[in-house]
């Protein structure tokens, strides 16, 4: 599983650096302006590395997604298949080697807004300014978001379990459409197509099951809870599907 999950790194690591090559370009754009006290470019430096913070996890998922669709509608699934593991092996591989390069750059980003947001603290004049604006484009994405530990916390657990679950629904579609259409020429319009279908029904499942909840921060709390354990459901369909329908 190991020497699986390192391969799986390494198809995606050109994607990893790019990432963190524009991350480190934008931080020392962001110190620079703490440190001249340059309102506009500091304010524009925190709403991209918000940007990033959010984008970054969208890319590792969608680069695993790519990935896997490459595998299933190309030769290499033929070379995949005909390795000594077993299709739960390959297929878990991928979700482990994703949901930990996700869990890895929501911890990275985590860390760097904690540091930057102490040295604007400390360093910045205009400290009020800027954390005005800062909560007005928070609050222009969701004014239930708390800026305090628990609600930020609960925020990103949040967010990582949706696209975890997102990522695996992704490679559900996937694997469905190459079951049915390996190598046809409307195969990824019908995973998206899928895609989107078996999205808006998870939607409304985890929109039921919070629907009673009034503390947003336990109803973001749950609607993680709720996708991770989709998730596991979801991985152990498509492992189902890719042992009976796409190995040899």
């Amino acid at each position: 599983m190991l020497k699986l999950m390192k391969y799986e790194f390494r198809k995606t690591l050109v994607t990893k650096l790019i990432l963190l090559g524009i991350t480190a370009a934008v931080e020392i754009g962001y110190l620079i302006s703490l440190y001249t006290e340059a309102k506009t470019a500091l304010t524009v430096c925190i709403v991209l590395l918000t940007l990033l913070a959010v984008g970054g996890v969208m890319m590792m998922g969608l680069g695993s997604v790519l990935t896997l669709h490459r595998d299933m509608n190309t030769k290499q699934s033929y070379m995949l298949f005909m390795t000594p593991n077993s299709c739960h092996r390959i297929l878990g591989a991928k979700v482990l080697e994703n949901g930990l390069s996700i869990l890895t750059a929501g911890a990275f980003y985590f860390a760097l807004g904690a540091l930057d947001i102490t040295l604007l603290f400390w360093r910045s004049n205009a400290i009020n300014e800027i954390w005005d604006f800062v909560q007005q484009f928070i609050h222009s994405m969701n004014d239930q978001i708390r800026l305090d530990t628990a609600g930020f916390a609960a925020f990103i657990f949040s967010l990582l379990a949706g696209w975890i679950m997102t990522v695996t629904l992704a490679y559900l579609a996937d694997v469905v459409s190459a079951a049915l259409l390996n190598g046809k020429k409307h195969n990824g319009l019908l995973s998206f197509a899928l895609f989107l279908v078996l999205s808006w029904l998870i939607g409304w499942l985890t929109g039921m099951t919070t629907a009673g909840i009034a503390d947003y921060n336990l109803k973001l709390v749950v609607r993680g809870a709720v996708n991770l354990v989709l998730a596991g459901i979801m991985y152990e369909i498509t492992a189902q599907i890719m042992e009976r329908k796409l190995s040899v």
